[in-house]
């Protein structure tokens, strides 16, 4: 669980970064959570957003990702960003140390 810290220095580093992922009407599938997992586990921060023609809302997204054990960080409107530590990432994001 991400302290609120964390999180404002995850959302820091996202801001710059443009979606990798789009949820479309296909919608969330496990072929989709392998693709992301695998991203995540070089870049340890990713952000997806859902199309206007999916029928998936951001909760159910949020949902689908946490039971994977993929740190929710934020939503704005249709664009989500998720965050899970590696130890193969090419350039690991340090946390805050938490107080």
């Amino acid at each position: 669980m991400l302290n609120p810290k964390e999180k404002a220095y995850l959302k820091s580093l996202a801001h710059h970064i443009k979606p990798s992922f789009q949820i479309g009407k296909d919608g969330l599938n496990e072929n989709m959570l392998n693709d992301v997992l695998n991203y995540l586990n070089k870049h340890e921060i990713i952000k997806i957003s859902i199309l206007q023609n999916s029928f998936v809302t951001a909760d159910e997204a949020i949902e689908f990702f946490e039971e994977a054990d993929i740190e929710f960080v934020q939503h704005i409107g249709r664009t989500l960003v998720l965050y899970k530590h590696s130890d193969n990432a090419k350039n690991p994001i340090v946390l805050p140390v938490k107080q």
